[in-house]
């Protein structure tokens, strides 16, 4: 594995720790989620790294995966569109700035 996935996943599995609020002993699950939510990422990709009008994340996805609410997410895909990076990211914004 190269350095740069394995940083990618290290980064994605301990959001998922953050997320489900840093619990004990669920490393490896942390770890496999991390590594399944990356590669549907690479699949859903087209050339550009948009994803097809077709596969728009759900406003129930983005929301559980970022822990924002449904409202707010779906404000976030009516105004940012389909570019699941740049959803991604306002949505974490928007969650620490929350804090």
């Amino acid at each position: 594995m190269d350095n740069d996935r394995h940083e990618k996943i290290r980064q994605r599995a301990y959001e998922i720790w953050m997320r489900e609020g840093r619990p004990d002993g669920a490393h490896e699950r942390h770890w496999q989620q991390a590594k399944q939510e990356l590669d549907l990422d690479d699949a859903d990709r087209g050339p550009a790294g948009v994803i097809a009008s077709s596969d728009v994340l759900t406003v129930e996805a983005l929301a559980m995966r970022t822990g924002i609410t449904g409202d707010q997410a779906q404000e976030l895909i009516d105004r940012l569109g389909n570019d699941r990076a740049a959803l991604e990211e306002a949505a974490r914004n928007l969650k620490a700035a929350e804090s």
